[in-house]
């Protein structure tokens, strides 16, 4: 049976982008999906020094038989790093064997706390799912100013919501 996997695309503690990838999960369950949640604090330490080049540690493994394997589908919540998306996110990226993503389907939202919801990293994104052979949803979703759509609680934002649950009603569609 297959899912869809939902990837915090950051290491970072306590981040914004945790905070959204976890409301797309919730989002993703309500609408009776089921969904893997991968973020990648969840990395083994020290899989740049293993996992990246082919020494596959036991817990990398486990997150590659779980959350890629039997997935057809992922969500990409990304934030923005120096113009860009976070390096650990390209380094989870090339310690996967490109097969295992090929024909598979993306869908993209960008966070930051800037004004152009991490339009430029998800371009960027795309490019290497792209060349991967992963299919991306054409509705792309930067979400802009993220600090200030969210309260202790989840986003507070109904234009945000309603935009989130239309980009996945039309992923789920994809």
């Amino acid at each position: 049976m297959s899912s869809i996997t939902v990837i915090s695309g950051t290491n970072r503690e306590d981040s914004h982008t945790e905070k959204i990838a976890r409301h797309y999960e919730a989002v993703l369950k309500e609408k009776g999906e089921t969904v893997n949640y991968l973020s990648l604090k969840e990395l083994p330490s020290d899989f740049i020094n293993t996992d990246l080049y082919g020494r596959r540690s036991e817990a990398f493994q486990q997150i590659i038989d779980k959350d890629i394997v039997h997935q057809h589908k992922f969500v990409f919540v990304s934030p923005e790093y120096n113009g860009s998306f976070a390096g650990i996110l390209k380094v989870f990226l090339e310690a996967i064997p490109p097969r295992l993503w090929t024909d598979n389907k993306a869908c993209l939202v960008g966070v930051s706390s800037g004004r152009a919801g991490n339009l430029r990293g998800m371009e960027h994104l795309t490019n290497i799912l792209n060349y991967l052979k992963v299919n991306v949803y054409h509705n792309k979703l930067p979400i802009s100013r993220v600090d200030t759509l969210m309260d202790g609680h989840g986003i507070k934002d109904e234009e945000t919501l309603k935009v989130i649950g239309h980009q996945l009603d039309g992923f789920l569609r994809f």
